[in-house]
């Protein structure tokens, strides 16, 4: 007998899945059923213009991809920091009024996204309150959401480099110029980055806070009595036994990241110069704008391989390796001897190792 359960997952999960995939191998134009007669099958031709067909719908794919790729590496890493630096705080039983900074520090990640965006936008306008702030301190700030300048070609500007060198103007992977790729995360886009790590640093932060309050008592007295400091004791003690939290909170901000779609629809959609634009706004657009449904389901499937891909480096990278303990190191193969021959052995005197018994008594 099929539960409902299985029909509620078949008819909103599985069903689009499949029709998504149908559409980037067809040439539906969004009118009718993409089932019907009227979408023929295209093969790989979605796929191709996409990534080799050396037109403007791979340039767009390439630039939505190194955006999302800066936004990726500088949220993740430093949201989950933040997330356990504050967990570790509030769970500290000699912290008063635990109870409100839990809930202040988790507040931002229970409004709404669309609101969020609409302050951020306010707050970096060119006469926003950052910049007045900047001015404060003798210091012009740019022109926020309308520079699409890149920090890493910032950096070298500054250091005279204004041009790209001969060796990066070379444009082999995805009709994107080396010089394109290095170019940093936009100013633009360092708006975005700074709302994501403040609006999902208090969800992670209560992750962390339930993972502190499973670690028993008894481990961090240990380490104590072993006269191990407190920045010893949360980095060989607390952070190894968060090893699993700390996967899953990777794992969530790496799909949450590649995701990004509803902050860049309300803020800019893009701009400036497409330094905003992402894989999941390029597949909106491409789809229900321009209209051109195949490609736009093609980059929501491109999309789900690359995080697919980056979630298994991930567990790679953070899955346990097995280590002999201590005292089996020294032992031939990590195997310690038996008894018997752990006895023959200490039995055994090493040679030349002294005078013996019957050269000391003469």
């Amino acid at each position: 007998m099929v539960t409902p359960v299985l029909v509620i997952l078949g008819l909103f999960l599985a069903l689009p899945i499949v029709m998504a995939a149908w559409v980037s191998v067809s040439d539906w134009t969004g009118r009718g059923n993409p089932f019907s007669g009227s979408a023929s099958f295209v093969g790989g031709a979605n796929y191709a213009q996409l990534l080799t067909g050396g037109g403007l719908a791979q340039r767009d794919l390439a630039t939505s991809l190194r955006n999302n790729f800066y936004y990726v590496i500088l949220v993740v890493p430093i949201q989950t920091a933040i997330s356990l630096g504050l967990a570790v705080l509030v769970n500290r039983k000699v912290l008063r009024g635990r109870g409100f900074f839990r809930t202040a520090f988790y507040f931002p990640s229970v409004t709404s996204s669309v609101a969020i965006t609409v302050v951020f936008l306010f707050l970096f306008s060119a006469t926003g309150a950052v910049n007045a702030a900047l001015r404060a301190i003798s210091v012009n700030g740019p022109n926020w959401l309308n520079d699409p300048r890149g920090l890493i070609q910032l950096l070298l500007g500054a250091m005279g480099v204004n041009s790209p060198p001969h060796a990066l103007q070379s444009a082999p992977f995805l009709g994107l110029s080396w010089w394109d790729w290095l170019a940093g995360p936009s100013v633009a886009m360092c708006v975005f980055i700074i709302m994501a790590i403040f609006t999902t640093s208090g969800t992670f932060m209560l992750l962390f806070i339930a993972a502190l309050q499973n670690i028993e008592g008894e481990v961090e007295e240990a380490a104590m009595m072993d006269g191990a400091t407190g920045w010893q004791r949360l980095r060989f003690v607390t952070i190894p036994m968060l090893r699993p939290t700390i996967f899953t909170v990777v794992t969530l901000g790496l799909i949450g990241t590649w995701q990004v779609f509803d902050q860049i629809y309300t803020g800019t959609r893009g701009a400036p110069a497409k330094t905003t634009l992402t894989p999941a706004y390029l597949s909106y657009e491409a789809s229900f704008i321009n209209q051109q449904w195949g490609n736009g389901a093609a980059i929501a499937f491109i999309l789900f391989a690359i995080i697919v891909i980056m979630t298994i480096l991930q567990r790679l990278i953070l899955r346990e390796r097995k280590t002999l303990p201590r005292r089996k190191r020294f032992y031939p193969h990590g195997v310690p001897p038996t008894p018997a021959a752990a006895v023959a052995m200490t039995a055994t005197p090493p040679s030349g190792d002294g005078p013996s018994e019957t050269g000391a008594g003469s």
